[in-house]
């Protein structure tokens, strides 16, 4: 699921101005469609999974209160402290990946030395107050220093993201089933079959659903969530009221201490369950052919989403619609039930429903089973987000459709609350620039926290729990190997690079011949010229008048406005005609296929020509081997630049007023394939204005370009082969040979991934043996 727009939400200075303000409250509303209904639906789980086993037999009014105390310190601590007041203030779009990425912008912890000084200069790159960036504190050289330690950091953030990823499995089919499984509690039940393919009819449109988009779809199921959370604050205030209004003393600490003196070891065991008032669902019923068979299942994706699924929305909203609707209703819920149970020992296998008055039982019923299948929602878009992190930042091959969605346990949950506080400690550092004791105190206190509950989750691993983490160790070993062998083919490159004064020495020929056209060379690299480009010159005997070496990389920022998307710089002095262009784009960014790259490409390079040659700084660079780079925005360029643009919209097929130079053989070629993609093309015409003041230099410069574009635009790129060498050992030669041979064959080629037209593609294939 992708974000609706490419750009970066709006940033408005003063948070409660009305426009913001609104903006908020809408998003707000929307994601409680979205990240809330896990969490919502916990209500319906917690008691009875905290009282099964041998608690059943400690059940006393002492220590459901005591369990209610220890449900609403929980929610208060973790979800509303840390995570609404402390980890949303790290604004950086959300998940283990973007707090990696924004600790990245801060200190030197990346892996793959693809990042440029222009990056750093982004308006979207600077967190918080720059002031504080000068100098570096002696933690932070000693983690820049070892590899090693960036290394394990990388790790932990990929085993991170492969729990969420790996809760992302199952969740919709279990989600599903649960909610339809309670139509057999009814006179006229369904068969097991009959349970299914309506389990089934529901998932296909649930995902259905998701191309309409996040905000889309929040839009359809927030008024659900909405409904839900009303009906349960509704019965829950009215069950404090007329069963025992003595609960509300049950928020005192002290009864906690009263559960774990009554209840002992059995008592530490149950915060396992308890655990499900932050974590999502608890399911008791799980589908398996031909039977209905008892098994336990948690869902993580609850308090986690507010901060995966924060890309889709805003810090604001998300803590808005937390704070002051989600959190209320669900403290009074719990303490509704509470109040219930403590008069209503034998009620606890069904305290939710048990617990809902008469006359409202069956609407509360249908609002609930719809919360339910909406509830798969937050993980889904959470899964998203990630596996879109992920990709953009050179962990997770290419994909055709990131919906790995699934179930998780109370295990995996805590797994990643645990290392989100982990790397939130460092944000405290690094970003915001604070005491490493501040810091310590925060790990500190969260661990203990978390820890306590992690210890109680680990004992449901022999009952289940070990199925996210088989499956989150398979997705790690898919992270992990793609993003190391993307770094090793990158490193090749790196070192590998063509000498720019070798190609000074062929001269501004190259030593092959020059025809019309542009050749757009497409590479890794965002210096220097790759090894690959060698081949073409000592194996092709011409080559394009026109080079633009291209460079489409992922920053580790959410969002990378268009105004400063292109980066063109010259390589080699003016006579070569070749450039430099660097594509930036955000992990957050959407990279559309609108069919104009190519216009914006020469209007860039047009206005890049002019500025060289109008600043002293551009123009100083012509004796350099490798000159300057400029920001050249997309969206000013068409009024700045010097270039007449005539546009026609024309149909496929129809007769073109704009005349080529292309032999007669691609005209066909072309003609051939545009009868199989009927598609409406936009005809660009550039021309020169007959300006006497312009340079004659910059006018015969921008005649080549004009020119070469008429010719036509050939997309140039290596189709390369990654081999271990030989004298590897056998683990490298496994990990580069088998395994990641296998994940780049079976995953989106780079021309798929750029939108690369196959009429126009030329591919030349490169052994990199690493």
């Amino acid at each position: 699921m992708e974000p609706e727009s490419g750009l970066p939400p709006p940033r408005n200075p003063s948070q409660l101005s009305w426009p913001n303000l609104s903006r908020n409250l809408l998003l707000a509303y929307q994601s409680l469609g979205v990240v809330y209904g896990d969490l919502s639906t916990s209500p319906l789980y917690v008691y009875s999974s905290a009282f099964s086993g041998r608690l059943d037999e400690k059940e006393s009014e002492e220590t459901i209160l005591g369990a209610f105390s220890l449900i609403f310190w929980t929610l208060t601590l973790i979800p509303l402290l840390k995570y609404i007041f402390i980890v949303l203030s790290a604004d950086d779009n959300g998940g283990t990946f973007a707090l990696y990425s924004l600790l990245c912008r801060h200190a030197k912890f990346s892996l793959l030395p693809n990042q440029q000084a222009a990056d750093e200069e982004l308006s979207t790159y600077k967190y918080g107050n720059a002031v504080h960036a000068v100098g570096s504190s002696p933690f932070k050289r000693f983690l820049e220093k070892h590899k090693k330690l960036r290394t394990v950091l990388l790790v932990v953030v990929l085993f991170g993201a492969c729990m969420v990823i790996g809760d992302g499995v199952l969740t919709p089919a279990i989600s599903v089933l649960s909610s339809v499984s309670g139509l057999q509690v009814t006179e006229n039940k369904l068969t097991d079959g009959e349970l299914l393919i309506l389990a089934c009819v529901i998932l296909v449109g649930l995902f259905a659903l998701q191309h309409f988009g996040t905000h889309k779809v929040a839009v359809m199921f927030a008024p659900i969530i909405i409904i839900w959370l009303i009906s349960i604050f509704a019965v829950g205030l009215y069950n404090v009221i007329h069963w025992n209004p003595k609960v509300i003393s049950a928020i005192s600490p002290l009864y906690i201490i009263k559960y774990f003196r009554e209840t002992g070891k059995t008592g530490w065991i149950s915060l396992g369950g308890l655990l499900l008032c932050i974590t999502g669902r608890y399911y008791s019923i799980f589908y398996v052919p031909n039977s209905i068979t008892t098994e336990h299942f948690w869902v993580s994706s609850g308090t986690e989403a507010m901060f995966a699924d924060l890309g889709h929305f805003t810090a604001l909203s998300i803590r808005l619609a937390f704070t002051f609707f989600v959190y209320p209703c669900l403290v009074v819920q719990y303490m509704g039930q509470a109040a219930y149970l403590s008069k209503n020992l034998d009620k606890i296998p069904n305290s939710f429903y048990d617990s809902i008055p008469e006359p409202v039982f069956w609407p509360v019923f249908v609002v609930a089973t719809l919360s339910a299948i909406v509830g798969s929602q937050a993980i889904i878009t959470a899964t998203f987000s990630i596996v879109k992190q992920c990709h953009s930042l050179g962990c997770f091959p290419r994909v055709k459709d990131t919906t790995l969605i699934g179930n998780a346990y109370g295990l995996a949950c805590m797994t990643v609350m645990f290392i989100t506080t982990f790397l939130m400690a460092l944000i405290i550092i690094f970003v915001w620039y604070k005491s490493i004791f501040l810091a310590g105190a925060f790990l500190l206190f969260f661990l203990a926290i978390e820890g306590v509950y992690l210890s109680a989750a680990f004992i449901k691993v022999p009952q289940g729990g070990w199925v996210p983490l088989v499956l989150s160790s398979v997705f790690m070993v898919v992270m992990y190997i793609w993003h190391y062998g993307t770094r090793k083919k990158y490193n090749f490159d790196l070192h590998n690079k063509v000498s720019l004064r070798w190609l000074l020495g062929l001269g501004p020929s190259l030593g092959i011949v020059r025809v019309p056209g542009i050749g757009l060379i497409y590479s890794e690299l965002a210096t220097g010229v790759p090894a690959i480009f060698s081949h073409f010159v000592t194996n092709l005997p011409a080559f394009h008048k026109v080079l633009v070496f291209v460079c489409v990389k992922s920053v580790p920022v959410p969002y990378v406005s268009p105004e400063e998307r292109f980066l063109i710089g010259r390589v080699c002095p003016r006579p070569y005609r070749m450039y430099r262009c660097i594509v930036r784009y955000g992990y957050k960014d959407v990279q559309r296929d609108d069919g104009d790259f190519e216009n914006q490409l020469i209007q860039s390079i047009a206005e890049f020509i002019q500025m060289e040659a109008e600043e002293p700084q551009f123009s100083s660079s012509e004796s350099s081997l490798d000159g300057r780079m400029a920001v050249i925005s997309t969206r000013n360029v068409e009024s700045n630049t010097n270039l007449i643009i005539s546009v026609q919209e024309e149909d496929i097929g129809s007769s073109s007023s704009i005349q080529s130079s292309k032999s007669l053989t691609l005209q066909s070629l072309q003609s051939v394939f545009d009868e199989d993609n009927p598609v409406r093309r936009r005809q660009v015409r550039f021309q020169l204005p007959s300006d006497p003041g312009m340079d004659p230099a910059v006018r015969e410069e921008l005649m080549d370009l004009i020119q070469a574009k008429e010719a036509g635009i050939a997309y140039i790129m290596g189709h390369s082969y990654v081999k271990a060498r030989r004298s590897s050992s056998f683990v490298k030669r496994f990990m580069i040979d088998i395994l990641y041979s296998f994940l780049r064959k079976n995953c989106r080629g780079p021309s798929v991934a750029l939108n690369i037209p196959h009429i126009s593609l030329i591919e030349v294939g490169m052994i990199y043996y690493v």
